[in-house]
């Protein structure tokens, strides 16, 4: 019961987050008298709808997504009226593209009346067609802030202390952690110096320690030098001296890259401290980081989701659908068997994440998606200043009908990636233990 529950209030999550970055879209462009037809969450056939003036708004049966109709999105290629003053959007071309393209601009104006001229999107100056497009992902930003903050500020985060949680028995690297000491196994020097769980390091070498952080760094540049170690047991001080050893560690500036460094055999206690405004943007900012990575490596890194499909072993941290992201939603609310904060914040911090990712990705400047359009409005700017700068006619809107081929091309790319995503996370899915 607990895992449906986790997994239903993620999909909630997620069907609010697609609902509000199509309202990020709708919202500015009913203010600058676009004319708004639909707002759907979802895709294929209609479950639900009702109309509101001339919008109508409703749930479709595909919840991978939504969408808001603006009317106009496409310029004609040229404009022809009929008895009644409507558009009428011809194409005296042939060929497989112009005829995508020319069935694209007819279905723009089906819902276009004379007066709506003044309403369509692509007559619209540059930068409203860029607010109106940045809308969307600006709330997916919007919604990862507050989520992230939530989770820091009002939950907390894990942080260590100085406070010795565990004394390991052996020293051997980061690639073979995990694995049962042996008599061949070098003794850590925490073991050799008598440290137990409990010990409050206080000193390193003579240096003040007052974070957890301050210690491994004082260690790591230790080397296998001599260190004096004071700490306190049971309120007394006292101090020990032992040479750290060498070890083979993940970088903490570059986990991907190993180097030799001082090792001691002490892990810390962890203690749940609210955080500050600061904290969340700093967080953010490395995360924003690592979510632009992981899109950049997204291509190489589906080869291993294919490979997991096939029956190969499936990485724990790789691009999951949003099936794979519902598990992962049950498995948050019941590993280890949290508490109710716990969990809260744990589905907190998945949606937070998720949203991160829909604002950098629906950046990508691609049709179809929204950055697509973003980068269509900026240069639709950039031709007409330096027409005007070198005394040329204006060259007149941009036709991102044009670049339907590449959208159709990426849609598709899209829609192979989820069905694969999709199946994998059904016949091997990511699992947290």
């Amino acid at each position: 019961m607990m895992y449906a529950f986790g997994v239903i209030v993620f999909l909630v999550g997620v069907a609010l987050s697609i609902a509000l970055h199509e309202v990020g879209h709708m919202w500015p462009a009913k203010k600058f008298g676009v004319k708004v037809t639909q707002f759907f969450v979802g895709f294929g056939r209609t479950v639900w709808s009702f109309k509101r003036g001339e919008t109508e708004y409703g749930l479709k049966a595909i919840p991978l997504g939504g969408f808001v109709k603006l009317v106009g999105m496409l310029p004609p290629e040229r404009e022809e009226r009929d008895r009644d003053g409507h558009l009428v959007v011809r194409s005296s071309d042939t060929g497989l593209f112009t005829q995508m393209a020319t069935d694209a601009r007819a279905a723009e104006y089906i819902d276009v009346d004379p007066e709506d001229e003044d309403r369509l999107f692509y007559r619209k100056p540059w930068w409203q067609k860029v607010i109106v497009m940045a809308g969307g992902p600006t709330v997916n930003l919007l919604i990862a802030t507050v989520l992230f903050a939530i989770s820091f500020m009002a939950f907390g985060v894990p942080t260590p202390t100085t406070t010795v949680a565990q004394v390991s028995d052996c020293a051997i690297t980061d690639a073979e952690a995990g694995r049962a000491c042996t008599a061949e196994d070098p003794i850590t020097p925490a073991r050799q110096a008598g440290l137990e769980p409990g010990d409050v390091l206080t000193t390193f070498n003579g240096e003040r320690i007052d974070d957890w952080d301050e210690l491994t760094s004082l260690i790591r540049r230790n080397g296998d030098r001599e260190a004096t170690i004071g700490y306190e047991r049971d309120g007394a001080a006292t101090q020990v001296t032992v040479n750290t050893s060498v070890l083979a560690r993940a970088s903490v500036d570059d986990p991907e890259r190993v180097e030799n460094v001082g090792f001691l055999g002490v892990s810390p206690e962890f203690v749940t401290e609210r955080q500050g405004p600061v904290f969340v943007v700093d967080q953010m900012g490395e995360m924003i980081g690592d979510t632009a990575k992981a899109l950049v490596n997204l291509p190489v890194r589906m080869v291993g989701v294919v490979k997991a499909a096939l029956g190969g072993e499936r990485e724990s941290d790789g691009p999951v659908s949003v099936v794979g992201a519902s598990r992962v939603a049950g498995e948050l609310v019941t590993y280890n068997d949290p508490g109710w904060d716990e969990r809260a914040q744990r589905i907190i911090s998945l949606l937070a994440s998720l949203n991160l990712f829909l604002w950098l990705f629906n950046l990508i400047p691609l049709l179809p998606l929204d950055g697509g359009h973003i980068a269509g409005a900026l240069w639709e700017q950039l031709r007409r200043t330096f027409a005007r700068l070198r005394g040329k006619p204006d060259p007149g809107f941009v036709d991102v009908a044009k670049m339907l081929p590449v959208a159709y091309v990426v849609g598709l790319v899209l829609i192979v990636m989820g069905v694969v995503l999709i199946y994998a996370d059904i016949v091997n899915p990511v699992r947290l233990s």
